[in-house]
C-alpha cells in the first residue's frame, strides 16, 4: 500500500508551535493568480499567513497547531495550480536579501537627505547673487552639514567598505576614487563653512550617492532574482518516489534515495523522479526539459525518461538508470551554476578605466603639495591648491561615464518591450556578432494554431473543440480554446496515448490519432498538405474531419533574420526537435545553419565551438533546457513565455509576440557601447586639461567644484543621446504583417 505523502522534512519550525513552508508553484503569472492561491488557502484551519511572490513563483504559508501540508499542496491543485515544497540548500539566499534591504535603506536615506539640501541649496545659490546676509548662509551651511553628514556616513557605508577592502588588498576599485571624492567634498565643504565661505558642496556629495545607489540597489535585485529563479529548479523534482518493492507492494520513499535499478511506479499527473527507461504501462510524458518541445511524447516499454518530466494520463512504471544526485536535471543545474559563475569574470569598463588614472591623479596632488613647498609658498596655499586637484578630479564623470548609458539604455530597451536582468548584459549584447536561435517558442510563437480541413462544417469543428475539453493533451488543449462551450461532453473516456471517446446524440465520438479515430487515409491527405503539422483526427458516426495543429513563427522573424544578416551576423538555428521540422523553419527564415534533435550538452557543445572560432554568440531560447546555453553563452535573452529557468539564466527578457526586441537589442547596446567610450574617453581628457590648470594655481575650490558638476552634466548629456531609436529597420508590412509558415519556401 502507498503511504500518504510526508513533507515534514521541509517544514520550519517558528516560535509559539507555529510552522512554514515554501513552494515553488507553476501557472503564477499575474494578481489574479496570486489572489486565487491565497483565496484557496483561507479556508484551511489554522493557516495564519499564506504570501504570494509573483516574481520568483514562490509561495510561502505559516500555520499555528497540526496542519499536514500535503493538505496545501492538494488545495492548490484542485485549484489547478501544482505547488512542489522548497527548501533552502544554503544561506546564501538570507545573506543576499539582507544585503538588498540594507542597500534599500542606504538608498531611502541618501534620497530623504538629498531632497532637504537641494531646497538648502537653492536659497543659498539665489542668495549669493542677491541680498542673503553671511550669518544666514552660514546657517544654511550648518543645517546642511547636520543633515548630509550622518547621511553619508550611514548611505556611503556599501563604497566605504568596499574601498576599504580593495586598499586593504593594496588594490583599487571604483570604490576607491567615489569614498575618496565623498569624503573630500565633505571635508572641504566643513572646511569653507567653519571659515564663512560663500561656497560649500554638501549637495554634490549626497547627490553622488543618490545616483550611484540607485544603480546598485537595482544590480543586486536583479541578481537576487536570477538566483531565485534557479533555486526552483531543485523544487521541479519529485521529493519522493513510489518504490515497487520485490514483493509487489509499493513503498514512499526520498527520490534522493533511489539507486541505479531500482523500479519506480509513477502516476498519472505526477512527475518522474529519477532518470530511467519504461518497462511497464503507457501514456504520453512531457520531455520538455530535455528537447524544449511542448508536444508530449507518447510514453512504452524502452522509452527512456527523466527526472522532471510529467506523465499526463496513463501509470507507468521506470526502471531507474541513474541515482539520486545524477539525473540529468542535477546536471542541467551544475551547468547552470557553472555558467553563471564563469561569467561573473567579466569586469566593468568604469574599474579598468578606474585602476588607470586613480593612482596618477592621487600622486598628482602629493606632487602638487611638494612643488609648491618647494617654490617657498605657504603650507594653506600648497593644500589647497592640492585639494582643488583632487576635487577637480573627483571621479563624478567618470563614476557615471558607464551607469548613465546603462540608465538610459535600459529605458530605450523597455520602451523596446526587453527587460534587463544581468547589469553588464548591454556590454555584452554590443558585441555579439552571431546569433543561436531556438525553435520552438523563441522563432515560432509559444500557441499551437488550429486549421481544419477546407469544407469542415462548423458544428462538427465545434463538437471535435468541445470533446477535446476532456484531454489532458496539450494538442488537443489548442483545439480546445476554440470551443463554444465551456464543459465537456459528459462522460467522457480518456485513452492514454490514443485519444478521447464519448457517446453524443447516440452516436460513438472520438478525438485522438488518426489510428484510433480509423482516419489513417484522411490523415494522410491533411499531413500531405502540410507535413510539419501534427494531425488531429475526429469521427462522430459517419462524420469525420482532421485537423492541422502546429505553431506558426513570429509574424517578423524572416525581417529579423534578413536584418541580422544585413548587420554582418551569423545566424544558427539549435533545436531540440525533429530534423524534418527544424529543416522547414530554417528555409522559411533563409538561415543555413541549423541543428536538430540537440539535448542540453550537445548545445552547450556548440558554444563552445562557436566561442573556440573566435565567436561572440547571442543565444536566445525559451525552454528550461536551454538554461545552460542562455547561462553560458556571451549574451543571452528569453521571451517572456519562456520557462521561468530560462528567463532566470537569461540576460535579458523581450515581450510580446514578435521577435523585433533581439534586434533592438542588438541595436540599442552597440549605440550604449560608443556613448560609454565617449564618455570615458571625455572623463579621461577632461582631467588632462582640469589637472595642469589646477596645480598651477588656476584653479580654486570654486571652480574646481563647478568644473567637477560640468563634466558630470556634459557626460549625463551625452548619455541621454542613447534614448532614441537605434538603426534597428522596422517591420515591413509586406513581409511581417502576417505570421509565416513553416512549409513555406524562403524566397
Amino acid at each position: 500500500m502507498t503511504e500518504a505523502l510526508d513533507l515534514s522534512a521541509f517544514v520550519q519550525p517558528l516560535d509559539e508551535g507555529a510552522s512554514r513552508i515554501e513552494f515553488a508553484v507553476e501557472g503564477v503569472d499575474d494578481l489574479a493568480a496570486m489572489r486565487a492561491i491565497e483565496t484557496a488557502l483561507e479556508g484551511l484551519a489554522g493557516v495564519s499567513r499564506a504570501r504570494v511572490n509573483v516574481t520568483q513563483k514562490r509561495l510561502l504559508v505559516e500555520w499555528a497547531g497540526a496542519l499536514d501540508p500535503a493538505l496545501i499542496a492538494g488545495r492548490l491543485a484542485q485549484r489547478g495550480f501544482r505547488a512542489y515544497p522548497f527548501a533552502r540548500r544554503t544561506r546564501e539566499e538570507d545573506v543576499e536579501a539582507a544585503q538588498e534591504r540594507w542597500l534599500l535603506r542606504c538608498l531611502a536615506v541618501a534620497a530623504f537627505a538629498a531632497m532637504n539640501i537641494m531646497l538648502l541649496s537653492v536659497s543659498v545659490w539665489a542668495g549669493n547673487v542677491s541680498d542673503i546676509t553671511p550669518e544666514a548662509r552660514d546657517l544654511f551651511h550648518w543645517i546642511s552639514a547636520l543633515i548630509v553628514l550622518p547621511a553619508c556616513a550611514f548611505a556611503g557605508q556599501p563604497f566605504f567598505r568596499s574601498a576599504l577592502a580593495a586598499l586593504r588588498k593594496r588594490q583599487l576599485n571604483m570604490d576607491v576614487p567615489i569614498s575618496l571624492g565623498v569624503l573630500l567634498a565633505l571635508a572641504m565643504s566643513v572646511a569653507e563653512t567653519a571659515l564663512h565661505s560663500r561656497h560649500a558642496y554638501f549637495d554634490s556629495a549626497i547627490m553622488l550617492l543618490v545616483f550611484l545607489l540607485a544603480g546598485r540597489y537595482l544590480d543586486q535585485t536583479m541578481r537576487r532574482r536570477t538566483r531565485s529563479y534557479a533555486a526552483n529548479l531543485s523544487a521541479i523534482r519529485a521529493p519522493t518516489a513510489e518504490r515497487v518493492e520485490p514483493d509487489g507492494g509499493l513503498r514512499s520513499v526520498p527520490a534522493a534515495a533511489l539507486r541505479p535499478g531500482d523500479l519506480v511506479q509513477v502516476k498519472p499527473g505526477a512527475r518522474v523522479p529519477v532518470d530511467g527507461v519504461v518497462i511497464e504501462g503507457r501514456s504520453e510524458v512531457d520531455l520538455s526539459l530535455v528537447t524544449g518541445e511542448s508536444a508530449p511524447v507518447a510514453a512504452g516499454p524502452g522509452l527512456a525518461v527523466y527526472a522532471g518530466a510529467l506523465n499526463y494520463a496513463g501509470a507507468l512504471r521506470v526502471r531507474a538508470s541513474a541515482g539520486g544526485g545524477s539525473a540529468l536535471i542535477d546536471e542541467i543545474e551544475r551547468l547552470l551554476d557553472a555558467a553563471v559563475t564563469s561569467k561573473s569574470a567579466y569586469v566593468r569598463l568604469a574599474d579598468r578605466a578606474a585602476r588607470l588614472y586613480a593612482p596618477v591623479v592621487h600622486a598628482t596632488a602629493l606632487l602638487t603639495v611638494a612643488l609648491w613647498l618647494a617654490l617657498g609658498a605657504s603650507w594653506h596655499f600648497a593644500l589647497v591648491t592640492a585639494i582643488s586637484v583632487l576635487i577637480i578630479t573627483c571621479p563624478c564623470a567618470l563614476a557615471l561615464a558607464v551607469p548613465a548609458v546603462q540608465i538610459v539604455a535600459s529605458g530605450a530597451l523597455l520602451r523596446a518591450r526587453i527587460v534587463l536582468s544581468a547589469g553588464d548584459a548591454i556590454e555584452r549584447f554590443a558585441e555579439v556578432d552571431t546569433v543561436v536561435f531556438d525553435k520552438t517558442g523563441t522563432l515560432t510563437q509559444p500557441e499551437f494554431s488550429v486549421e481544419a480541413d477546407e469544407g469542415t462544417p462548423p458544428r462538427l469543428a465545434a463538437f471535435a473543440a468541445r470533446l477535446a475539453l476532456a484531454s489532458h493533451h496539450p494538442l488537443a488543449g489548442a483545439l480546445a480554446r476554440i470551443s463554444p462551450e465551456a464543459a465537456p461532453f459528459p462522460g467522457v473516456e480518456e485513452r492514454p496515448g490514443e485519444g478521447v471517446l464519448a457517446l453524443v446524440d447516440g452516436r460513438e465520438a472520438r478525438l485522438g490519432s488518426p489510428a484510433f479515430c480509423g482516419l489513417e487515409a484522411l490523415a494522410a491527405e491533411a499531413s500531405a498538405r502540410d507535413p510539419f503539422a501534427s494531425i488531429i483526427a475526429f469521427r462522430w458516426g459517419d462524420d469525420r474531419a482532421a485537423f492541422r495543429i502546429r505553431q506558426e513563427l513570429r509574424p517578423d522573424a524572416r525581417m529579423v533574420c534578413d536584418e541580422l544578416r544585413r548587420r554582418g551576423l551569423r545566424l544558427v538555428i539549435a533545436s531540440g526537435d525533429r530534423a524534418a521540422a527544424v529543416r522547414a523553419c530554417a528555409e522559411a527564415l533563409g538561415v543555413t545553419d541549423w541543428r536538430a534533435g540537440l539535448r542540453p550538452g550537445e548545445k552547450l557543445a556548440l558554444l563552445d565551438e562557436l566561442r573556440a572560432q573566435g565567436r561572440k554568440t547571442l543565444m536566445a531560447g525559451d525552454g528550461m533546457n536551454d538554461a545552460p546555453s542562455l547561462a553560458a553563452a556571451h549574451a543571452s535573452i528569453s521571451p517572456i513565455a519562456g520557462s521561468g529557468l530560462a528567463q532566470a539564466a537569461a540576460d535579458a527578457v523581450f515581450l510580446g509576440d514578435r521577435l523585433e526586441p533581439v534586434l533592438s537589442a542588438l541595436d540599442i547596446s552597440r549605440q550604449a557601447r560608443r556613448l560609454m567610450r565617449q564618455n570615458l574617453f571625455f572623463a579621461v581628457a577632461y582631467n588632462m586639461v582640469a589637472v595642469p590648470l589646477a596645480v598651477a594655481g588656476h584653479a580654486t575650490p570654486l571652480v574646481a567644484a563647478a568644473a567637477m558638476s560640468c563634466s558630470s552634466i556634459v557626460v549625463t548629456l551625452n548619455a541621454l543621446r542613447g534614448r532614441g531609436p537605434g538603426e534597428a529597420a522596422r517591420p515591413n508590412p509586406s513581409t511581417a504583417a502576417r505570421p509565416g509558415r513553416l512549409n513555406e519556401a524562403a524566397p
